[in-house]
């Protein structure tokens, strides 16, 4: 039953490398808008960040989805082999929701700091 515990590594893998794209490229083309407007409209700036998050992103996640792989549980039924696939994917995709809102976390964090510091320029136009 060695080819069962193949089998859930290719869905694995397969299973990791679509969903960390998928998640990237959702989070990462919309944190544009956020990129933007924490550095002030300075797109290059902002492009540079955004990929920066982006390579930190593909790195925690894949990262902790090969860290993942490693089974010793023995696969000796189809029952097995699904329990451990939905265990694996279920973890992982645990671990790219967190890091999705650490990101997401990190964003709001800078508009904050962005707004906290445009203020005392607002409050000096009004006077």
């Amino acid at each position: 039953m060695n080819n069962l515990i193949i089998g859930v590594y290719a869905i694995y893998l397969v299973y990791i490398t679509i969903a960390t794209l998928y998640v990237s490229h959702k989070l990462f083309s919309h944190s544009r808008v956020f990129m933007n407007t924490i550095f002030n409209g300075r797109e290059m700036l902002a492009n540079a960040t955004n990929s920066l998050f982006q390579m930190g992103f593909f790195l925690l996640s894949f990262g902790a989805a090969l860290y993942m792989l490693e089974e010793y549980r023995a696969v000796e039924t189809y029952k097995d082999f699904f329990d451990m696939v939905s265990t694996k994917t279920g973890g992982y995709t645990i671990i790219l929701g967190v890091l999705m809102m650490f990101n997401m976390f990190m964003f709001f964090r800078g508009m904050k700091h962005r707004n906290r510091s445009a203020q005392p320029e607002i409050a000096s136009q009004l006077v």
